[in-house]
């Protein structure tokens, strides 16, 4: 009975550790966490952005990796550009801001 207790506990402590490793993030790929922070990180800017009255109206597509915010679309001034890039980075949580935006 001690046998089978020592060794379920044991399996137990190996599969928490396996849910730990499969967690965590590698250089290709984020863990749990930084998922769910960029994933609060895009929502904030896309927020903001929808709220400014002057961007709102532009088709402005926002990806977040690793805390770094890509900004992608089109717009009509390099104004909105400029503002674009004001209001991601004021987010908290945001380490940079990649400008893919193109000014028709």
């Amino acid at each position: 009975m001690k046998k089978r207790n020592m060794f379920v506990g044991c399996f137990l402590f190996l599969m928490l550790i396996a849910t730990f490793v499969a967690c965590a993030s590698t250089s290709t790929r984020e863990s749990t966490g930084e998922y769910v922070d960029d994933s609060v990180i895009t929502t904030k800017v896309k927020t903001l952005l929808a709220a400014d009255d002057f961007v709102k109206s532009f088709q402005i597509s926002v990806e977040t990796y690793k805390g770094s915010v890509q900004l992608s679309g089109s717009v009509n001034s390099q104004k909105a550009v400029d503002k674009a890039v004001e209001i991601t980075r004021s987010v908290k949580g945001v380490t940079s801001v990649k400008n893919d935006l193109i000014v028709k």
